[in-house]
């Protein structure tokens, strides 16, 4: 049998977890069954902000330490993907973000009426993650750091030739590691041409559905969607549409913005996230690390760290 860890798993967390593992002195392998650019990682709007995931108290300090992460990141945008961007969270009480931040956000403030005229609104400043360029550095952090990423499907946990594996395996889990508990939750959003929106916008109506924009390099996402138990990765024209109306109700610049693309993804949600070491039939260490619903990005480096500590040092 090989020496080391194999992170089963090759989306944010996979490749966050298998990066941290690998800088403590870890003889790594990722294995995915597809590369990063196809994950669903890589639809993320890539907002910081713990949405979506239970239990609430440790994700929002798994949270705040990747916060402190990417802050650091934001110093290389170009090359980290990661920029620190002004927007709106509608429907957010500044003292109830205070609360569980700790003055960790700076510049928090309410929201003035032209900033968000539909009500209550926060005004913050917080990390924005460009997914198409910060999948692939952490790939390359990886590597760096003396990983290696194989692409292979995996149909049994126990396939993985190496003392200690990592489920990151996201939806997958619900084969790999029997586990119902982990459901999809589609999103789906639209790239447009940006028409010159700088800051980003996060607002929910009264029946509970989000909508928001997002500006990224070259382009402005808007979304999106959270249907519980649907598997299609296919975009719905219809509710395309719909997006589309919705963000222009907000900002009715983008009414006519050219549509360059439609993303869908499957948030692998759960009433907690799995994060736990077990064990595998032949009694080899797993480490369970999935089910992070819509908040992979937000919360990956402080869940990585931990789940490395469930893994333990290096074998001397």
């Amino acid at each position: 049998m090989s020496s080391g860890v194999i992170v089963v798993g090759g989306g944010v967390i996979g490749l966050t977890t298998a990066a941290v593992l690998a800088e403590r002195g870890h003889r790594v392998r990722a294995w995915t069954r597809e590369p990063a650019e196809r994950t669903t990682s890589a639809v993320a709007g890539g907002l910081w902000w713990p949405y979506h995931i239970e239990p609430v108290e440790s994700a929002r300090a798994w949270a705040l330490r990747s916060l402190e992460v990417y802050e650091e990141l934001a110093a290389r945008p170009a090359e980290t993907g990661v920029r620190l961007v002004e927007g709106v969270l509608g429907e957010t009480d500044p003292a109830e973000v205070e609360a569980w931040a700790a003055g960790r956000l700076t510049g928090l403030r309410a929201a003035t009426a032209r900033e968000y005229p539909r009500g209550a609104g926060l005004w913050a400043r917080l990390p924005l993650v460009d997914m198409t360029a910060h999948l692939p550095w952490l790939r390359e952090r990886l590597v760096a750091a003396g990983g290696t990423v194989e692409e292979r499907a995996v149909g049994d946990l126990a396939e993985a030739d190496a003392p200690v594996v990592v489920n990151c395996s996201g939806l997958g889990a619900r084969e790999l590691a029997g586990d119902p508990a982990v459901r999809p939750v589609r999103g789906q959003l639209v790239v447009v041409e940006n028409p010159g929106i700088g800051t980003w916008l996060v607002s929910t109506d009264a029946d509970g559905e989000r909508t928001y924009l997002l500006p990224q390099p070259g382009r402005l996402l808007l979304g999106g969607t959270a249907e519980e138990d649907a598997w299609s990765t296919d975009p719905d024209p219809a509710v395309a549409e719909a997006i589309v109306r919705r963000c222009a109700v907000l900002r009715p610049e983008v009414a006519g913005a050219r549509v360059l693309e439609h993303r869908v993804g499957l948030r692998p949600a759960r009433p907690a996230v799995r994060l736990e070491r077990a064990a595998l039939p032949d009694g080899r260490p797993v480490v369970h690390h999935y089910g992070h619903g819509g908040a992979g990005v937000t919360v990956a480096w402080g869940c990585a760290e931990e789940a490395a500590g469930l893994v333990g040092p290096p074998a001397s």
